[in-house]
């Protein structure tokens, strides 16, 4: 690995959208970390990329749990000696059940993946972009379109896109001061092994249900990589890419 050669950490990155985003980075010679719960998943993925075993770290870490988190991000730096772009990317649901029917362990279950991980990673990259040389980096933040409007019985997952609305916006103020951008890709409807509902059919608003179009997810990894190679006098704050026909512009 080169010195001018930039660093990616990725989480949730053994399946669907940080699969995609991970091997994308590693065709784009990013030296890459790539993060999940499944170390097999991971391998996958690193496998699946034909990458360069000297542009690869493979360590798996609940994001939930900020000893693993801050281990995680011990390990990135021992390995490449900085970190340029952080992609929070992982995440979890829980069950479309009735509001009022969701288990206290499934409400927290999803908080701890979906805020608390992306807070105690974007603590971590904080630490580390504000004091190495060439200074500063960006973190992209994998809002969803639930961080602008629910689904039928969503509330864990909603909530929590919608907080980290609030924290890439925190971030950005605050990562002003040590070069460090921020911004939130909003996605919608890309075709992975958690939307394949989608093509089934998935209860609407109005008690229907409708299949829903999708798109290819190498949009969405192409669009996070456009983010990242941005200069870090730019930044994207809030990029919204969604399938054209899902219905989500005005009345679908």
């Amino acid at each position: 690995m080169t010195t001018t050669t930039r660093v990616a950490l990725i989480t949730g990155a053994g399946s669907g959208i940080g699969r995609a985003t991970a091997i994308t980075f590693l065709q784009h010679d990013y030296a890459v970390v790539l993060s999940g719960r499944r170390l097999e998943a991971l391998e996958e993925t690193v496998a699946l990329a034909g990458a360069a075993a000297d542009r690869v770290l493979v360590h798996p870490a609940d994001v939930s749990d900020p000893v693993a988190v801050q281990q995680l991000f011990v390990a990135a730096v021992a390995r490449f000696g900085r970190l340029d772009v952080l992609f929070n990317n992982a995440g979890s649901g829980a069950p479309p059940v009735p509001l009022e029917d969701l288990r206290p362990e499934q409400w927290l279950t999803v908080v701890g993946a979906n805020l608390n991980g992306p807070f105690f990673c974007t603590q971590a990259a904080f630490r580390i972009m504000k004091d190495q040389d060439p200074r500063g980096g960006r973190i992209i933040n994998n809002g969803s379109i639930s961080a602008h409007v629910p689904r039928p019985n969503s509330a864990p997952y909603t909530a929590t896109k919608h907080a980290i609305t609030g924290l890439t916006r925190s971030t950005s103020l605050d990562g002003r001061r040590y070069d460090i951008a921020c911004g939130q890709i909003d996605i919608g409807n890309a075709h992975t092994p958690m939307t394949e509902r989608m093509v089934q059919g998935v209860p609407q608003p109005d008690g229907r249900i409708m299949a829903e179009p999708v798109m290819d997810v190498q949009a969405v990894a192409d669009a996070v990589l456009h983010m990242a190679a941005l200069p870090l006098e730019a930044n994207i704050a809030f990029m919204t890419i969604m399938a054209t026909k899902m219905p989500f512009i005005g009345r679908g």
